[in-house]
């Protein structure tokens, strides 16, 4: 990998069993101005075959990762997810659809993909529209959220 100096103090890891390479792929499709960065290989076949993925280091939309072919030791849970702010209800809809892939939906704008790495998908006025009661009665009970329809629930 690159020398560290070049990356954010602090950077999000994530342990795959032996696919970082093919959740890396999929999660550039999805995310504008994204980009592999680097990759580690093995050396030997102490960590699986010689000259296959160790790390990937890559970047979503200005946020630098890095990924492990760990093996299967770990498993995501949603103790961890990020968070992607929605500008608008296509936005939504479009992370919401492209994450869910393969995965699953949760609650309250929470998502499981394919790889079982918990996302939240949620509009920018997210925090503002919960404060009503009614708005956040209304999200507890969507998966995907609604824009209109928490914007119906504070106003009434």
């Amino acid at each position: 990998m690159s020398a560290l100096k070049d990356f954010p103090r602090i950077m999000p890891f994530l342990w795959f069993d032996a696919n970082a390479e093919e959740a890396v792929a999929f999660y550039l499709t999805i995310f504008k101005n994204s980009r592999r960065l680097d990759e580690l290989r093995t050396t030997d076949d102490t960590r699986g075959p010689k000259g296959s993925i160790l790390t990937i280091a890559f970047e979503l939309d200005g946020q630098k990762f890095t990924a492990i072919n760990g093996g299967p030791y770990y498993k995501f849970n949603e103790a961890v997810s990020f968070v992607v702010r929605c500008d608008s209800q296509e936005e939504v809809d479009h992370y919401w659809s492209k994450l869910t892939e393969g995965g699953s939906e949760i609650q309250c704008g929470w998502l499981r993909d394919k790889f079982g790495l918990c996302w939240q998908i949620v509009p920018a006025r997210l925090p503002e529209l919960i404060k009503n009661p009614k708005a956040m009665q209304a999200m507890l009970q969507m998966k995907k959220l609604d824009i209109a329809e928490l914007e119906r629930a504070a106003q009434s």
